[in-house]
């Protein structure tokens, strides 16, 4: 399957994704770019977006890149540096991009944006690759 045809058929059993209102922008093997808009829904009390919104973004640029080179990977360690808060309107880029990958592990650094380019998110992460294929 191509990278294209991987994420579609996981974005179509995503719901999670879905509902954060994600969109592709680009997927290649092993790169990733999402975009998506930080809704009031998504707000803490103290009116900015909760962390686990931009982890959630990361973690799904994270997912796609890691698994678009056809073998199923799964997560088994990640991290998030928040670096600015977030208001709603705020449209936010994230940029999944391999780093280092090997028979079993790839690492993968995710760069969370907003549309204007100021970073707001740092996230890496570690994938273990199943033998199943997509």
């Amino acid at each position: 399957m191509t990278p294209e045809e991987i994420s579609r058929l996981m974005y179509s059993k995503d719901w999670f994704s879905q509902w954060l209102g994600i969109e592709i922008e680009e997927i290649n093997a092993g790169y990733c770019k999402l975009r998506m808009t930080i809704r009031k829904e998504m707000l803490n009390g103290f009116g900015i977006a909760h962390g686990g919104i931009t982890y959630a973004l990361a973690d799904s640029a994270f997912a796609f890149a890691s698994n678009s080179q056809g073998k199923k990977a799964v997560s088994i360690e990640t991290s998030i540096s928040h670096t600015e808060q977030l208001k709603e309107g705020n449209i936010l880029i994230a940029v999944a991009t391999e780093l280092t990958s090997s028979n079993k592990l790839a690492r993968y650094k995710v760069q969370v944006s907003t549309a204007e380019a100021d970073i707001v998110a740092l996230f890496n992460g570690t994938v273990y690759k199943t033998n199943k294929e997509w």
